[in-house]
């Protein structure tokens, strides 16, 4: 009966916000041991409930679950955090010898000690359980990688779904390659080859484009060459570090040259279609004018610029400021800022309440002043909910509170939270009493995952560029240790 490690430890650090990432952001979300793992996780589609479910497949083996962590992306995680979390895995996994060990892990992991912090976390776990123990990990598609963490574990898989859909498959990939590992069936050998640019991933879905392509070529050479493993990583554009970029690692069995081969075709195929994934983007407000003329609604103008899952604030009021400024005839509403105090202001008051508030620019100043407006209270719920579309489906979620804020004298409403929570499922907009059906416009903090869960509820969906901390032009940002021979650095 082979005994199995588990732990996850999933953050995407972005070097460019202005806000560190404290601990509770882990404690008030996914942060889970032992017994808690399974029943937080059993039947969700995360690579936890993936290692759930492909573990209740196998009754020979004995799991135990470690500290398994994660939060939405956010900024560099604040000093002490990394041990914290890090060092309730080590003290685990130090406990006895274990026959394999499986984490999950983003790859983008980016802290005030570590830069590329997912490389020091293979590095000390191998250190721990010994060379002879098979370890796999799972990463985001969206991971900075490197040659030296490649070397160290003997599976990594990647997402190959951009919106995240397949997280459950990709912890099932990696286990069953880790059984293969255990039984002796194969030696698996890694190779990286590093893409010639960093790449915005707005118009990098593996839905259509040319990223669809990419899926594609990459899952034919796989099958062509019999590699056991070749994921295109896209890289995470605002995590300043040493492995900033996109890549392919590619994982053979035994045969390091045919992993070269397998991952150098799938990047001559990412670098030839680089320019099509970065172009001109209206602003703000262009994409509003646009939205309201539209003759049928509703249209989502989307901000990726603050979008939790890149890194965003939920605090930028660039997109509000034009909604505002467009003095709308229809129904339209904002989606979100993230302002405990405003929603503690607006539950003591009650529903109906009329307020002088600021909106935005809480936190600071980069991104623009705040809007100051007057409201009415509208809704306000406890922000409980349950991811019921196609990314988490079945992981709860907390927004630690929600209201909806009407302005007077103009038709829109703006959802306040307690967290800076992801836009990406419709029961997010539910507990927030927005209902998208009956709106011509949301200006929404968003991205790609948006796409995946409300393809069919918006007659059209415009990107915006606007000032953030993921801005979607990221060349003037103040880079110091991504290669500079990276495109658009070169610029």
């Amino acid at each position: 009966m082979p005994d199995i490690a588990i732990a996850r430890f999933a953050h995407e650090g972005n070097s460019f916000s202005p806000i560190p990432t404290p601990i509770e952001c882990f404690t008030g979300g996914e942060w889970q041991v032992g017994d808690g793992v399974t029943k937080y996780y059993r039947g969700t589609k995360t690579e936890i409930g993936g290692a759930i479910a492909w573990l209740e497949r196998r009754p020979g083996w004995k799991p135990t679950y470690l500290r398994c962590a994660g939060a939405p992306s956010s900024g560099v995680l604040a000093p002490g955090v990394f041990d914290r979390i890090f060092g309730e895995i080590t003290t685990g996994l130090s406990k006895r010898r274990w026959d394999a060990v499986f984490l999950s892990l983003h790859g983008s992991l980016n802290t005030a000690e570590y830069t590329h912090a997912d490389l020091e976390i293979v590095r000390r776990v191998r250190a721990i359980i010994g060379r002879d123990t098979p370890l796999a990990v799972s990463f985001d598609l969206h991971a900075n990688v490197s040659q030296a963490e490649a070397d160290i574990p003997d599976i990594v898989v990647g997402y190959k779904c951009h919106p995240h859909t397949d997280m459950a498959e990709t912890a099932t990939k990696a286990l069953d390659l880790l059984e293969r590992r255990v039984k002796g069936e194969i030696k698996p050998v890694a190779v990286i080859v590093r893409a010639d640019a960093i790449i915005p991933s707005l118009f990098a879905r593996t839905t259509d484009g040319p990223m669809a392509e990419v899926k594609q070529i990459a899952a034919d050479i796989e099958k062509k060459y019999g590699l056991l493993d070749l994921t295109p990583y896209q890289g995470y554009a605002y995590a300043d570090s040493e492995a900033a970029g996109a890549s392919a690692w590619a994982t053979a069995d035994g045969d390091r040259a045919l992993a070269l081969k397998g991952a150098t075709e799938l990047v001559e195929a990412m670098n030839k279609r680089r320019p099509l994934l970065f172009k001109k983007l209206p602003t703000a407000a262009e994409g509003i004018a646009r939205a309201l003329v539209a003759a049928q609604g509703p249209i989502a103008v989307i901000d990726s610029a603050d979008h939790t899952g890149a890194g965003g604030i939920g605090d930028t009021p660039g997109l509000l400021a034009a909604l505002i400024a467009a003095k709308p005839a229809k129904p339209t509403a904002f989606a979100f800022f993230h302002d405990p105090d405003l929603l503690a202001e607006a539950k003591a008051a009650g529903i109906g309440a009329r307020l002088k508030v600021r909106l935005g620019g809480r936190l600071t100043p980069l991104f623009g002043p705040p809007v100051e407006a007057e409201v009415t209270v509208g809704h306000l719920s406890d922000g409980k909910f349950t991811n019921v579309g196609p990314v988490y489906t079945g992981l709860g979620a907390d927004l630690k509170g929600c209201a909806r804020l009407d302005l007077v004298g103009l038709p829109i409403s703006v959802m306040i939270t307690g967290i800076c929570h992801d836009t990406t499922d419709p029961d997010f907009f539910r507990v927030g009493g927005i209902d998208l059906e009956k709106l011509a416009v949301l200006a929404v903090k968003a991205k790609n995952q948006f796409r995946a869960s409300f393809g069919s509820t918006f007659r059209e969906m415009i990107d915006i560029d606007a000032p953030g901390p993921a801005a979607y032009d990221f060349s003037q940002f103040p880079f110091k240790k991504a290669p500079k021979t990276l495109y658009p650095l070169t610029r």
